[in-house]
């Protein structure tokens, strides 16, 4: 062996294709050509004023040295209420760890699940770095598809996928990269699913706020039976644009705590003190902020899709986070190659859809989250050139 050699359980985790993208946009950039950047996948406003004040106050107060690294005694009194009022998941605060944002409660849950050959069950489309998570955990990706699902019953899809090395099942809801939903009765069938397996739930609900068209967010582990078999993973950086800020947290019972807060010990010892400080005042903030949110997010939304279906793009409507997932089938079946086209074309950067799966595949994702003027001009740029 090369003693020089990174870890062999590094051979199947990538990096992710979007990088590639973001560096043909800046060439693209640099070469002194227009791009209109629908590829992106954070808010487009900056975080709320009283946010970025606490975390300048906490800096003044000297609040800097190191916190509990399970987050702040504050912080998880603040997230197990909301948990109870939003989610209806009745968590005490020792149930709860702060994290480096989503993706490391995302991280640290399935190192602490996973085990050598375990096989985990991922609707697809899905978010790409999670079976680079699973890989990691030298774990196994399944893919089901969500469409098959709905079509021929979750219960039946899903025990078509069971092996004897089923572990889990991962539960992204609203989705990315297609801004679907699950609504409760699918929520129901796969908690059933689960219950008569006895198998473990990852729930990433990273878009809660973000849903559109339904009454409210559904979070699986509110269901009989489940808190005990399920992890669930939030983040502040949708809800609050406080992508920069690197916050979310994991929610878990006792028997899966111990786990994520050995992993995050090691790794980063907690999260930045005065970061903590800033999600308490998000917390903190009035419900009127989200609507105000989700109001912003429904024009563009309304927009982009419309405007898309119009152009032949076909699209269904998106009911969460703040994506688009438009079939570009008529430009090319080969998503990459659309993606490449529209590019080269009409200066559209988007994500091209096999990404996120094969069931992905003539599709592109497309975020709305921009500025109006920054859609109304990509649309027009295609269509000028698919018209």
């Amino acid at each position: 062996m090369n003693a020089f050699q990174i870890s062999t359980r590094l051979n199947q985790v990538g990096f992710s294709d979007i990088v590639t993208i973001r560096n043909r946009v800046m060439e693209l950039r640099a070469a002194g050509k227009p791009v209109f950047e629908f590829q992106g996948g954070e808010p487009f406003m900056p975080s709320p004023e009283p946010v970025k004040e606490a975390m300048i106050k906490a800096l003044r107060e000297d609040k800097t040295r190191y916190a509990p690294s399970s987050g702040i005694a504050e912080l998880r009194v603040a997230i197990a209420e909301k948990l109870k009022v939003k989610n209806h998941i009745n968590a005490p605060d020792t149930d709860i760890i702060v994290t480096n944002g989503g993706t490391q409660a995302l991280f640290v849950a399935f190192q602490t699940l996973l085990n050598l050959r375990d096989e985990v069950l991922l609707f697809s489309p899905y978010w790409t770095p999670i079976a680079d998570m699973v890989r990691a955990c030298e774990a196994v990706p399944v893919y089901v598809s969500t469409a098959e699902a709905r079509a021929d019953g979750f219960l039946q899809t899903l025990e078509k996928h069971l092996t004897p090395h089923t572990k889990l099942v991962y539960f992204n809801t609203p989705n990315n990269p297609t801004g679907d939903i699950f609504t409760r009765d699918e929520a129901e069938a796969v908690a059933a699913f689960a219950v008569k397996n006895n198998l473990l739930v990852i729930a990433d609900e990273a878009y809660e706020d973000l849903i559109y068209d339904v009454a409210e967010h559904f979070s699986i582990a509110s269901l009989p039976e489940m808190y005990e078999r399920t992890i669930s993973i939030y983040t502040f950086s949708k809800s609050y644009s406080m992508t920069g800020y690197r916050i979310g947290y994991a929610v878990a019972p006792e028997a899966f705590m111990s786990g994520l807060q050995r992993l995050t010990l090691y790794s980063t010892n907690g999260v930045s003190t005065a970061t903590q400080y800033a999600a308490l005042a998000a917390l903190q903030l009035p419900p009127s902020y989200l609507a105000e949110s989700r109001q912003a997010y429904l024009e563009r939304r309304n927009l982009l899709v419309g405007s898309l279906n119009e152009l032949g793009f076909a699209c269904p409507m998106p009911r969460g986070a703040f994506y688009a997932f438009p079939d570009v089938s008529r430009i090319n079946t080969d998503s990459r190659q659309a993606f490449q086209i529209l590019l080269d074309r009409a200066q559209v950067a988007c994500v091209a859809g096999n990404i996120f799966g094969t069931h992905g595949e003539s599709h592109v994702r497309m975020s709305y989250s921009l500025p109006l003027e920054t859609i109304e001009q990509g649309l027009e740029s295609l269509r000028k050139n698919f018209t």
